[in-house]
């Protein structure tokens, strides 16, 4: 099983791009997405956008996650 986290787009330069989540900026590879524009969310898996997804599916996930990681704590 993999897993892939929503993120959104900030910069894009070749075929890089500068992507957040929760504040946290890194440099992934949009290769396999070469259609992803600034502003986009994508799902991020090993440092590589595999998927273009739209915001309302990304948030929704986002949420979701939060949701998971506040359950495990007050366990």
């Amino acid at each position: 099983m993999c897993l892939a986290i929503p993120v959104r787009v900030v910069s894009i330069e070749g075929d890089e791009a500068e992507a957040e989540i929760a504040g946290v900026k890194r440099r992934v590879s949009i290769a396999l997405t070469p259609e992803v524009q600034v502003g986009n969310y994508v799902l991020l898996h090993t440092g590589y956008a595999i998927g273009v997804i739209d915001e309302a599916e990304a948030k929704e996930t986002l949420r979701l996650f939060e949701e998971i990681a506040s359950l495990s704590m007050t366990t």
